[in-house]
């Protein structure tokens, strides 16, 4: 013979599921809301031109690799003030809108705690400039090494 344990629904239980069920979108808008107040990053406005800076990040092993987080920042700018970042896929790829327009970009990426499959710390070969004449995209390729 088996013992079979079935669970009674009751009201109070009832109450809990609906009062859950209505209160998950008010938390949600509410958090929306104040991530609305906060200051956004700089980004391409809807219904303006842009170009895309598209590319792969790359291992010492000539493989590419998942998590890296990659700063992206006009070359007039100071070199610690980045004003994209945006992490690699799990395809080693990453995407940015900038704006169209003439202009060079400065790509590196932030390697803090990233190490290679031997457990080496991984580091930027070397910062990769992209230039940008107008509305297009353009492909480039970030390459990590021991």
């Amino acid at each position: 013979m088996k013992t079979v344990t079935t669970l009674r629904l009751t009201l109070p239980f009832i109450s809990l599921r609906i009062l859950a069920i209505v209160s998950i979108p008010v938390l949600l808008a509410g958090f929306g809301a104040s991530r609305a107040n906060a200051a956004p990053p700089q980004q391409v406005k809807p219904g303006q031109p842009y170009a895309v800076i598209f590319g792969t990040v790359w291992g010492p092993d000539n493989r590419p690799v998942y998590g890296v987080t990659v700063r992206i920042r006009r070359s007039t700018d100071k070199p610690k003030k980045t004003r994209w970042e945006v992490y690699s896929d799990h395809h080693g790829e990453f995407a940015q809108r900038v704006p169209a327009g003439e202009g060079d970009y400065i790509l590196s990426a932030n390697l803090k705690g990233v190490k290679g499959p031997d457990g080496r710390p991984l580091h930027l070969a070397q910062e990769v400039t992209v230039h940008i004449y107008g509305e297009e995209r353009e492909d480039t390729g970030l390459h990590l090494t021991y």
